[in-house]
């Protein structure tokens, strides 16, 4: 909506007649169609230069609670919750804002359909990549109570790097049958690596040894 129309005065525009009336010697004119027409002709060329794996700027104009809506210059890309970052978030607003602009990587592109899907965390290495150098059994790690289940409790090591600490591994002498008898979310603590698969993303974490 344009609430102060002195802007356009003494401006050259292309104009589009929507409407004319000769007896009544009026004419109708949009500056809105042509503008449609030329975002439409930006938004095919924008769609056939699409690639996945490539890199655009993007505008974040919508947040959901499954992602974000990203404006890549005519044509809007989903960002979901699980691309924004390795790391665990609960809302992408712990990550992002409307109105913010970032780069994002095309992950899947389909051309019937013309939906984008966008990834964010795509941009950096994978965590787990390189992890066996950092971490190793027997080594004692720090990191951050992320999720409290029933048969356990997970803790980030690092973004995107979790270990999970068994109910049955926090205590030699309490009987525990829930891990918020001891621990709360955020709480930060040491523990034991037991044993480490790089290749299914699991650590086994200890906190009595």
């Amino acid at each position: 909506p344009v609430s102060d129309f002195e802007q356009f005065l003494n401006q050259d525009c292309d104009f589009k007649i929507v409407k004319f009336n000769e007896f009544r010697q009026n004419i109708v004119v949009s500056r809105k169609a042509t503008l449609t027409a030329e975002n439409d002709e930006h938004r095919k060329d924008l769609l056939n230069s699409i690639e996945v794996g490539n890199v655009y700027p993007g505008l974040i104009k919508n947040i959901t609670d499954f992602g974000a809506f990203v404006d890549l210059g005519g044509i809007d890309g989903l960002l979901h919750i699980t691309d924004i970052t390795w790391g665990r978030i609960n809302h992408p607003t712990e990550k992002l804002a409307i109105g913010e602009n970032i780069d994002v990587k095309v992950i899947d592109f389909d051309e019937k359909t013309t939906r984008i899907s966008l990834g964010t965390k795509q941009l950096t290495p994978d965590p787990w990549v390189g992890a066996a150098d950092k971490y190793q059994e027997e080594s004692i790690v720090e990191g951050k109570v992320v999720n409290l289940m029933n048969y356990g409790m997970f803790i980030e090591i690092e973004e995107g790097v979790e270990g999970l600490v068994h109910i049955s591994e926090m205590s030699w002498t309490k009987h525990i049958k829930h891990p918020s008898d001891m621990f709360k979310m955020g709480d930060k603590i040491e523990s034991k690596i037991l044993s480490l698969n790089i290749d299914d993303k699991k650590i086994s974490l200890g906190i009595k040894q």
